[in-house]
């Protein structure tokens, strides 16, 4: 039985609620998705290469990873770590939706129960990404977990209630068809292989890759006393994942804007936030010493002892011009 550890959307349905009992099931759809993208990607991809393809596909993915899943699913979305205007919050949503993961709604939900599980004494193996590489790799890429007693996810009524959070979500999957007709426009099918099927593959891929390693292999500065998975930093990946991968960091600080809190650790996604700040387009930032305080977070290095630094927003000149 879980320990009745809660946290903003996810609360206890009975005493019989835990995070450990439950069975992975194949999830035809989510299977399919990966498997069709992964076909288009390798047999299209090599009959259609050329340079400005892939560049094409470097881009997109850098800016769908950067501005969507860091920016608008996971600091803002998930975790409210900054404010901005609404319009500002669908564009950078949706550029999040087309990474390829999920739907708001499903994002959030997939996220916040991982959460709940791994703040639990234990959870279940799929929750931990406690199997081998990879048997892990099949179950996170093309199965779903069934919970025997599953929590409650109640999400906030500025999000359940939203006309357009509730169209994304519906519609997640064709939310690549506008981009796909303006690549095709501009570059025909070469330009809609790599720039959609290939950067779906890629990202949903390393997606999971980056969890695999984020939960079992990396430094630690923090340790959350009594939680069954300990978050790692996982250095070598923090540009490509958009400073995403300081992971034992954002087990420490969760609501933080920035991921990247020590010195020597580049977090793109929080220059691309700061940018963002500069041009006042972004405000009310939430930095490491704004974030609650946990009594059982223990520090293991001097550095986590002495405290996150000083990266405080700070003022770009040529920024500073545009506004």
């Amino acid at each position: 039985m879980s320990d009745k550890i809660e946290i903003a959307r996810i609360k206890m349905q009975n005493p019989l609620t835990n995070a450990l009992d439950g069975d992975v099931k194949w999830s035809p759809v989510k299977s399919l998705w990966v498997f069709s993208h992964l076909l288009i990607a390798v047999v299209g991809g090599v009959l259609t290469f050329s340079l400005d393809a892939l560049l094409v596909f470097l881009v997109a993915t850098a800016f769908t990873l950067c501005f969507g899943h860091s920016l608008g699913m996971h600091r803002k979305l998930i975790h409210h770590s900054y404010q901005c205007p609404k319009w500002l919050e669908y564009f950078l949503v949706h550029l999040g939706v087309l990474v390829g993961l999920a739907g708001p709604f499903g994002m959030v939900h997939t996220h916040d129960l991982r959460d709940w599980a791994q703040r639990q004494k234990d959870c279940h193996s799929y929750l931990r990404h406690g199997e081998n590489i990879l048997k892990d790799g099949w179950w996170q890429l093309h199965c779903d977990l069934k919970l025997e007693h599953p929590p409650v996810f109640t999400p906030e009524t500025r999000l359940k209630d939203d006309f357009v959070y509730r169209f994304m979500e519906k519609t997640w999957m064709f939310q690549q068809l506008p981009l796909a007709l303006i690549l095709f426009a501009c570059g025909g099918i070469a330009w809609v292989i790599w720039g959609i099927s290939a950067r779906i593959v890629v990202s949903v891929t390393g997606h999971w890759l980056i969890g695999y390693f984020a939960h079992n292999h990396g430094e630690m500065d923090n340790e959350v006393v009594g939680a069954a998975v300990q978050g790692h930093n996982v250095k070598w990946a923090s540009y490509i994942t958009m400073g995403e991968s300081w992971h034992n960091n954002h087990h420490a600080y969760p609501e933080s804007a920035i991921l990247g809190i020590y010195a020597n650790q580049p977090d793109p996604g929080w220059w691309a936030l700061n940018a963002l700040n500069n041009l006042g387009l972004v405000w009310d930032i939430v930095l490491p010493e704004a974030v609650p305080y946990r009594k059982n977070l223990h520090a293991l290095t001097y550095r986590a002892i002495q405290g996150t630094g000083n990266k405080v927003p700070y003022k770009c000149p040529v920024l500073g011009l545009i506004r």
